[in-house]
């Protein structure tokens, strides 16, 4: 089987309506961002490709995938910060549509990003593929104050996004949310590791292992900063904490939803859950290339849920 043909096999893991399931067209991409074309050269099978060691090549394509399919004129993130994959949240926001059904599209779908980050890319998404508007939460002054400016920058972003600080980063809705706000989805991509340490370590190891040399610093190609990376306890209790909060908010938020990159942690978080009286868990796969995620998302009878927390 030749480089390209598994190539293909991996981007046919992606949503169907996924603009990222055929090969990078490099040509077209250097065309919509001249920043991408000092990166582009053969690669050892002679394919025109980039490095996807260097943060600063994978950071100019994901510029560019934002400039050529989703109308965005103007977009940075600062040294550092996470500059994620566009075909992987891409993915997220179109298996939220089809959670949504029939009612997916316009902007009376309000969608709630919990982290929107330096990048901003889930509302950019969300967005030009969906026409939804959003409200946004940040705890990182400098990473919110990037997105503030992504958004002031593009004209297709114009008054579709909320953006709230949240300076408390033990809250995820509290502090957030009015009593006038009704949200139909919420997303999130929760800090992956329990420290900064455990961070630098599995960066380490996984950049020797690809690289096959040994080196002291890590190099992420997708960067990552603070909270967007690691807190404490790691993904599991984040997830945990969202879910006790969503029970605060059940009668504003028709579904709640998170990345769950750990397989290990699906049996506490359903646990959790449990505990919460969700009316309804789903559990939806996503593949991109050699990596397997799911979302998980849910939801709360307000009526019912009314009921069981007087007893409780």
């Amino acid at each position: 089987m030749s480089n390209s043909d598994k190539k293909s096999q991996q981007k046919s893991k992606l949503h169907p309506r996924s603009k990222h399931r055929g090969r990078y067209n490099l040509k077209k991409l250097v065309e919509s961002c001249a920043d991408l074309a000092p990166f582009v050269r053969p690669n050892e099978y002679g394919d025109e490709s980039i490095d996807f060691f260097d943060p600063k090549a994978v950071k100019a394509l994901n510029k560019a995938l934002l400039m050529h399919f989703y109308d965005i004129t103007s977009w940075d993130v600062p040294e550092g910060y996470l500059c994620p994959s566009v075909p992987g949240r891409a993915d997220y926001i179109h298996n939220i549509a089809d959670l949504l059904g029939k009612d997916k599209t316009g902007a009376s779908v309000t969608c709630m990003d919990v982290g929107i980050g330096a990048n901003c890319v889930y509302p950019i998404i969300g967005i030009k593929e969906y026409g939804w508007s959003f409200i946004a939460t940040e705890t990182d002054k400098k990473g919110a104050e990037c997105a503030r400016k992504t958004i002031r920058l593009n004209k297709a972003l114009s008054g579709k996004i909320d953006l709230r600080f949240q300076a408390d980063r033990i809250n995820i809705f509290r502090g957030i949310l009015t009593d006038e706000d009704q949200i139909d989805v919420t997303i999130c991509n929760p800090p992956y590791f329990e420290s900064l340490e455990e961070a630098t370590a599995v960066g380490l190891k996984k950049t020797n292992n690809l690289r096959k040399e040994k080196k002291r610093e890590a190099t992420s190609n997708f960067g990552g900063k603070g909270g967007e990376l690691w807190c404490h306890g790691g993904e599991l209790e984040f997830i945990r904490n969202m879910i006790k909060q969503s029970t605060e908010v059940a009668g504003q938020v028709k579904w709640f939803s998170t990345l769950v990159s750990k397989e290990v942690n699906l049996p506490p978080i359903y646990g959790a859950l449990k505990k919460a009286h969700a009316a309804e868990v789903k559990t939806i796969p996503m593949g991109q290339g050699n990596k397997i995620s799911r979302i998980v998302a849910w939801r709360f009878d307000p009526l019912n849920w009314k009921r069981v927390e007087a007893k409780d």
